[in-house]
């Protein structure tokens, strides 16, 4: 009978209850003093677990090797030996974790160091992108982009705060035009016209204030400059890049292109190149004073021009793909729609921004009220169309069209709401008397993109295969 701690034969045995096993009494209760288990199976023990055992001394004989003063010596320099050799064994482990520790702190001081690398590399990256040359022709001097977030220099801050002043204090008295088209017109709407696909891959039709000529571009680089009444092209802008965007200042005709710049056309010659964008423009957006001019592009960033000198006057980079832009009918504020579904509000003379709201899914489409406080919201093949406003930062209407929409333009009296999706154009229509909302419009015309004709009598919309299709009153 050996004792399971030393391996001798014990002088005082005793058993544990749970295991059975036998122990020296004195090694065993110093064990559960320090441990409360039983060293062999890992069980909880306890004194009160023991059973002593009764047993005859047995003297144990001394091995034969150790009867003599040489077989002492040799038995302690065996020990010694054993002890030097695992002392050794210890000091090598030690070393060995010694070197392990080393290198993990090594790489973890590595890994520090090039995140510090990389994150000033994007900081240096960002800077030298905002230090590209502006393109532009004759007219721009090749001036350089600004900063980030550059305030508008003081004559331009002055007209917009005039413009919002004066726009602000007459527009929610002013009354509806006259001869302006009522639900009933707008509920006669059909098909009255439609041309042949003119530039395959447009995407953005503009129409001049006059009502007659509407502005669009294709894929292969050429825009047009289309005349409703004569049904027949009356300029053709060759813009050297796939068409992206269009628009209209006063009777100059601007278009956004794939390789990042505007061209300003009159009576069919350009007359300016602006724009560095790094991307295709996707946006292009007029300021209510007309002296500034925004384009929006796929590289995340907006930039503002001095129409009055054709020069770059601030820059603001966004954290994701901008999809879509519109100024404020006050002209304060300025809106970016972006692929990560965020709707980003920035003012406009500091380049600040002043809030963010996240849409259900990426924006596709977005444009404001006349009334200042309501804006339409379509979302990347979605057939849902959500009008937020802006005082709430909340939607509080949403209505279905049936098929995703691409666009959504609201009238300049703010009653009439038009959206062009791939099934079809609907007009919704907002009573102010009942506050209610109704849809006096759908016919099943697939668009890209809707404009609305003089006094809201017609809509002009930009079919997928790039031509035109007129619906007015029947």
């Amino acid at each position: 009978m050996l004792c399971a701690i030393s391996g001798e034969a014990p002088q005082h045995p005793v058993a544990s209850r749970k295991s059975g096993n036998v122990f020296e009494r004195t090694l065993i209760e110093a064990h559960i003093a320090e441990h409360h288990t039983d060293p062999v199976t890992g069980e909880d023990l306890s004194a009160e677990d023991l059973i002593e055992l009764k047993s005859p001394r047995v003297v144990t004989a001394r091995p034969p090797t150790l009867t003599s003063i040489p077989s002492l010596l040799n038995a302690f320099q065996a020990e010694w030996d054993a002890i030097v050799l695992e002392t050794f064994t210890l000091k090598q482990q030690l070393a060995q974790t010694r070197q392990e520790l080393s290198t993990a702190l090594y790489q973890n001081d590595a890994a520090t160091r090039v995140i510090a690398r990389l994150s000033t590399e994007r900081a240096e990256a960002r800077q030298a992108l905002a230090s590209v040359t502006v393109s532009g022709g004759a007219a721009s001097n090749g001036d350089a982009m600004q900063v980030d977030g550059q305030a508008l220099p003081d004559a331009l801050a002055a007209k917009v705060d005039e413009t919002q002043q004066e726009l602000f204090s007459t527009r929610r008295k002013r009354p509806i035009p006259q001869g302006w088209a009522t639900g009933e017109d707008v509920a006669t709407f059909d098909l009255t016209s439609a041309t042949d696909p003119l530039y395959p891959g447009s995407s953005s039709v503009a129409l001049h204030e006059s009502g007659d000529l509407a502005l669009f571009g294709g894929a292969d680089g050429v825009a047009a400059i289309y005349s409703i009444s004569a049904e027949k092209i009356v300029h053709t802008l060759k813009a050297g890049a796939p068409v992206t965007s269009t628009l209209w200042w006063e009777s100059r005709a601007l278009v956004g292109t794939a390789n990042g710049t505007v061209k300003v056309f009159q009576d069919g010659d350009e007359v300016a190149e602006l724009g560095s964008h790094a991307g295709a423009i996707v946006s292009l957006a007029l300021h209510p004073s007309k002296a500034i001019l925004a384009s929006a592009g796929s590289d995340k960033r907006f930039i503002f021009y001095d129409l009055a000198t054709f020069k770059t006057v601030s820059q603001v980079y966004t954290e994701a793909d901008i999809s879509t832009s519109a100024f404020h009918v006050d002209g304060m504020l300025f809106v970016t729609g972006s692929l990560d579904g965020h709707i980003r509000i920035f003012d406009v003379k500091s380049g600040q921004r002043m809030g963010d709201l996240e849409a259900d899914g990426p924006v596709r489409s977005i444009d404001f009220s006349e009334n200042g406080t309501w804006f339409a919201v379509a979302q990347k093949g979605s057939s849902q169309v959500a009008v937020w406003d802006l005082r709430k930062q909340k939607v509080f209407f949403q209505f279905d069209t049936g098929s995703a929409v691409d666009s959504v333009k609201w009238d300049y009296t703010g009653q009439f709401l038009a959206t062009a999706g791939s099934g079809s154009v609907t007009v919704q229509q907002y009573e102010k008397k009942g506050k209610s909302w109704s849809e006096p419009v759908r016919k099943a015309v697939a668009a890209r993109d809707v404009a609305w004709g003089v006094n809201a009598s017609s809509l002009v919309a930009l079919t997928p295969e790039g031509g035109l299709s007129i619906l007015g009153a029947a």
